[in-house]
């Protein structure tokens, strides 16, 4: 059974590579490239459920050690083996890691949003011309010209 400091380890390894995903999550925001955002989301939904196995596989190590299974039991774990700077080491890795994942997490939110409010005015402006008149359902102008756009041609 791996020991708490390889549990962290792989967590933490897990954690970078979702950090990686963020990223180019980003990327792909801010470029305009929504094509590649479906596969990302797939990735990004396989990676966080590994992510929460070894996180489980993790704090069940916390509770076998007699220690509350989450965040306050790791501190308390490692206030009572302070002398084990690897693990600790391990730890602050980790920390790290999750911190930069929500704030990237954070701003992809903000992207998205951004994206999503400049669509819904795109629309808006869309529908506002449409309830002008300027084009009819079928794709012509207003009944104010008798011409048909084919006709210029």
């Amino acid at each position: 059974m791996p020991s708490l400091r390889e549990w962290l380890a792989t967590e933490a390894d897990a954690v970078s590579a979702f950090v990686f995903l963020l990223r180019e999550e980003q990327e792909a925001l801010t470029s305009g490239n929504a094509d590649v955002l479906p596969g990302i989301v797939g990735k990004k939904a396989t990676a966080s459920a590994h992510l929460a196995s070894i996180s489980a596989a993790r704090n069940a190590e916390l509770a076998s050690q007699g220690y509350a299974s989450d965040k306050a039991g790791m501190v308390n774990w490692l206030a009572r083996h302070a002398q084990d700077q690897a693990t600790e080491a391990a730890w602050k890795r980790l920390q790290e890691l999750a911190a930069e994942a929500r704030e990237l997490n954070r701003l992809n939110g903000e992207l998205i949003h951004l994206r999503m409010s400049h669509n819904a005015q795109m629309l808006e402006v869309l529908l506002a011309a449409n309830r002008q008149d300027l084009y009819g359902a079928d794709g012509q102008t207003s009944a104010t010209t008798t011409r048909r756009i084919i006709d210029s041609a």
